[in-house]
């Protein structure tokens, strides 16, 4: 069962070839057996996620199911979940359990879909490899000594390893797409305001999106269209009607323009990789697509724009925890000033701290204006970049990622080296448009993804263009060896 796409679950489902009861159980017993190796999961709800499935059994027998019932998913431990702890991968929040769902998991609740648990992530989903988690690193499962990706790494992970079919993730620099495209999968992060963030524990407000991790584009389109729409309790949410992704995922590309962004096919880009992309824009080409060259000169400044941005509203949003309303608190403080200072200084991780510290400092009154106030200038002018961009074209694609995935420990001594890692990643969140990273081919063994983004709200255009892709090649059918068979050991 573990070698289906969710499309094809959904239609076995429905055939009645196994039941949902047995589809959550097998998927659980894969989760468990993984865990010592993968750590993908930081909590695994077998319980709720078995009564979930029989009653998906159940409506599947009245007759009364909708096109996602029955099938499992898993959740990123940044969005809460009623009942059910969640971390955002920090000692922070180790002890708290979420009093309500976010609008995401309430929605796909609604849909009829089966929570697996909640997967691993660097924590407060600040990191590029998924070693910042208090829980441990995620391991890659494509080879165990090096990293997922991150932030979200586990759901990634998940995803390559099919322990689940699919996962939600967030993508505040390109955490769906850089661990996509490390562990070989498909990775959407839609425009921002068109999924919902009341219930998704804030990084950076201005550049968060919640999104999907899945084996293939049509996947996402089920699950992306359930879980968008407008939301009156997030303010950013914007109120545009939601397109039927499936629809419209085998329409022709004939005439489609596809534009190539010089920056990203320069320095810094193995050769390897380039090879793979090149190869990928052929197929692109045989199904009637042309190719333009296109150039963003503001987006090479995307690196030090986001690091400026991300961190400065990291430090007002993680201004919350203070050991007094929920979450982590120091033992026996001697005053108030030391409760603050302790339950700070032992809940959060050092990459916490360092952008926490970072952000302060470029929001305090004497730097404000010279880090800050220039960042959102810069950022403007990348925003202004995509837009003539998609005035000449349909879409832009590119490299994911740099390299393929790095040895677990390779680059923890060095942030900037890091923090490179989402360098192809980044402007589209400094924008808002929508991007998604899909398999292209392998590297020394190891997965390739190739990026694809669009103008506000062409999610559709973007699975469009994936899934045609995938419709061509295999990639996004491949499995890591050690989790190809039905029993993991």
């Amino acid at each position: 069962m573990h070698t289906f796409t969710l499309a094809e679950l959904a239609k076995k489902l429905r055939a009645k070839e196994f039941s949902a009861t047995e589809l959550t159980g097998a998927l659980l017993d894969r989760i468990d057996a993984s865990q010592p190796t993968l750590n993908a999961f930081i909590t695994v709800t077998r319980d709720s996620a078995l009564a979930q499935a029989r009653q998906a059994d159940a409506a599947l027998a009245a007759g009364k199911a909708g096109p996602l019932t029955g099938l499992p998913l898993a959740h990123k431990d940044i969005f809460c979940t009623q009942g059910v702890k969640t971390s955002c991968g920090s000692k922070m929040l180790d002890n708290f359990v979420s009093p309500y769902d976010a609008t995401v998991v309430e929605k796909l609740n609604a849909a009829g879909m089966v929570t697996l648990g909640k997967t691993n992530m660097d924590e407060f989903a600040m990191g590029s490899s998924n070693e910042t988690s208090w829980y441990g690193p995620v391991r890659n499962p494509w080879d165990t000594q090096l990293v997922p990706g991150g932030s979200s790494g586990g759901s990634a992970a998940a995803v390559a390893a099919r322990i689940a079919p699919i996962a939600t993730a967030t993508d505040t620099g390109g955490s769906i797409r850089q661990p996509a495209s490390l562990c070989g999968v498909t990775g959407i992060k839609p425009t921002y305001g068109r999924v919902s963030r009341f219930g998704m524990i804030a990084f950076a407000s201005s550049l968060d999106q919640g999104g999907l991790i899945s084996q293939s584009a049509e996947d996402a389109a089920m699950v992306l269209e359930a879980m968008s729409g407008f939301d009156p309790r997030d303010s950013t949410s914007v109120d545009a009607p939601v397109p039927n992704y499936v629809a419209t995922l085998d329409a022709p590309l004939t005439g489609l323009k596809i534009g190539l962004i010089s920056e990203f096919f320069g320095k810094g880009l193995d050769a390897n990789v380039e090879k793979l992309i090149r190869d990928a824009l052929a197929v692109y080409e045989k199904l009637g697509a042309k190719l333009v060259d296109v150039k963003l000169p503001a987006l090479p400044l995307s690196v030090p724009t986001y690091y400026v941005v991300a961190p400065a509203e990291c430090s007002s949003n993680l201004a919350r925890f203070d050991g007094v309303r929920y979450g982590y608190r120091a033992q026996d403080p001697k005053d108030l000033m030391d409760l603050y200072k302790r339950s700070r200084g032992e809940g959060f991780g050092a990459e916490v701290k360092r952008r926490i510290m970072v952000g302060t400092y470029v929001l305090s009154a004497g730097y404000y204006d010279a880090y800050y106030l220039k960042a959102q200038r810069v950022r403007q002018l990348i925003n202004q970049d995509f837009k003539r961009a998609f005035e000449q074209v349909d879409v832009l694609i590119g490299p994911t990622a740099p390299d393929v995935a790095f040895g677990i420990g390779a680059k923890t001594d060095d942030p900037i080296q890091m923090y490179l890692n989402d360098i192809y990643t980044i402007g589209a969140n400094l924008a808002g448009v929508p991007g998604i990273s899909i398999p292209c081919g392998f590297v020394r063994d190891l997965p390739v993804g190739m990026q694809i983004c669009g103008p506000h709200f062409a999610e559709a255009k973007l699975l469009n263009v994936a899934h045609k892709y995938q419709q061509e090649t295999d990639w996004h059918r491949r499995i890591p060896a050690a989790y190809s068979k039905e029993k993991l050991s």
